[in-house]
């Protein structure tokens, strides 16, 4: 039996690798179900409007055009305040900044209860984007200060449960929630959005105790689990400085940023293409009104995509294959479009869930190459610009597929239109590296690889 001899402050390398080790598991059992329940809500908050489709056209006069600029629009405000959001966390820390964020975006949501037409549909969707701008971003920062590189592409697969299980356990919830209507004189989409805004506000009040924002602040660390953990974070930081990736206005500049803003704009294309709409399709394939029926099956594509996301991004990671494993999301998620568009209910459905699948898991491994990339204040900015660009496709989607509806005539030519769009994200993503940037994304061996998929 070996044993790894140590004397008092002068550890091997052997130990040093299971106290990093020891501290990414404590960490990850510490950290990730508070995070995944954060963007549950976040998401259920951005996304939930997609079951309220029917009860804002019959009781607030929101007709089909109106809806689609008002789901889309919600980008627009998230825009405009993203990376100044990101910017000011990364300078005073993420406790306080993510409950800010929490709080005030339940309160807005909660507040579309009162909407009465269109003009204040568009109101209080673009209030809550500015309301909600900087979270997802924030969050990836956050991650950064706690998780060496090596260990990313995973936790970002555990963080991105958050997505489809807002889909899935928020569908039902939400549908539970549509049958109130009438119980205290309201509607039961008003009693959707009042329920889960307060949520939103009880856990950003709770970020304030349970968020910590370092590994060295926290007690739940032994101290040489603290040290193995901050060194590797140090050396991937110093890294990073070397490769001039740390200053804000040359990340800025860098037209590998670009790339990658392009590449998460028709990403999210081909996301909220889906999100928005997919109740209401799920509705018109079992032919009843939007309810907990129709929730519980929206929410099966979004249960397949927790499955293959516990495993996909993980596995990009071990075989230092991210550009692949995307590649292969973005096909999955184009052909599931095409394919629900055509196909009887049964296997429409089946199709759902591959989109599904595809949607979710691209975007864990997507995170890996940006967080490789830039380092410091840098990776701040660069974040926030990828996230606040890249989401205007969430803008575009909605307004794409309702074009594409009114133009052909046919439901069926929004989802081609979204497939399409996804189609040439896969050609953006041939020009990114095979093995991801830097050493931090190489196998072992400290060799990036050639740059075959």
């Amino acid at each position: 039996m070996s044993a790894i001899l140590t004397t008092a402050g002068n550890e091997g390398p052997g130990a040093d690798t299971a106290a990093r080790a020891g501290a990414v598991a404590v960490a990850t059992r510490r950290l990730m179900p508070f995070l995944i329940l954060m963007y549950m809500i976040a998401f259920l908050d951005r996304s939930n409007v997609g079951l309220a489709k029917q009860g804002l056209q019959a009781d607030a006069g929101v007709g089909d055009a109106m809806f689609a600029l008002g789901a889309g629009i919600f980008f627009v405000g998230y825009a405009i305040f993203e990376v100044p959001s990101n910017l000011v966390m990364h300078r005073f820390g993420t406790r306080v900044w993510m409950a800010r964020i929490m709080v005030t975006w339940g309160i807005v949501s909660a507040c579309t209860m009162f909407v009465t037409g269109g003009t204040s549909f568009l109101v209080i969707r673009l209030l809550l984007g500015l309301a909600e701008a900087g979270f997802f971003p924030g969050i990836i920062l956050f991650l950064t200060h706690w998780f060496p590189a090596r260990e990313r592409a995973r936790v970002l697969g555990l963080f991105y449960f958050g997505y489809p299980l807002a889909l899935t356990i928020g569908n039902p919830l939400s549908g539970a929630l549509l049958t109130l209507d009438g119980l205290g004189g309201l509607r039961g989409w008003q009693w959707m959005f009042l329920v889960e805004g307060l949520l939103a506000v009880v856990v950003g009040l709770l970020t304030l105790r349970i968020l910590p924002e370092r590994p060295a602040e926290v007690g739940w660390l032994a101290p040489e689990q603290k040290r193995a953990l901050g060194e590797a974070l140090e050396a991937e930081a110093a890294a990073k400085a070397g490769a001039g990736h740390v200053g804000l206005g040359a990340s800025f500049r860098s037209p590998r940023l670009m790339h990658l803003v392009a590449l998460y704009f028709l990403m999210q294309i081909g996301s909220y293409g889906v999100v928005f709409y997919l109740p209401q399709q799920v509705s018109d394939l079992m032919g009843v009104k939007i309810g907990l029926a129709v929730g519980v099956v929206s929410a099966l594509p979004w249960l397949c995509a927790v499955a293959v996301t516990a495993f996909w991004p993980a596995l990009a990671q071990r075989l230092h294959r991210p550009r692949l494993f995307l590649i292969i999301c973005l096909l999955a998620t184009a052909a599931g479009l095409a394919i629900s568009a055509v196909a009887p209910a049964t296997a429409a459905v089946a199709a759902l869930c591959l989109a599904a699948s595809g949607i979710i898991s691209v975007q864990a491994i997507f995170w890996s190459f940006p967080t490789a990339r830039f380092g410091g204040v840098a990776a701040a900015g660069a974040i926030a610009l990828i996230n606040a660009i890249g989401n205007l496709g969430g803008f575009v989607a909605p307004n794409i597929r309702s074009w594409a509806d009114r133009s052909w005539h046919s439901p069926a030519a929004g989802l081609y239109a979204i497939s399409l769009a996804t189609i040439v994200a896969v050609a953006l993503a041939l020009f990114l590296p095979a093995r991801g940037f830097g050493a931090a994304a190489a196998p072992a061996s400290g060799s990036e690889g050639a740059s075959r998929v």
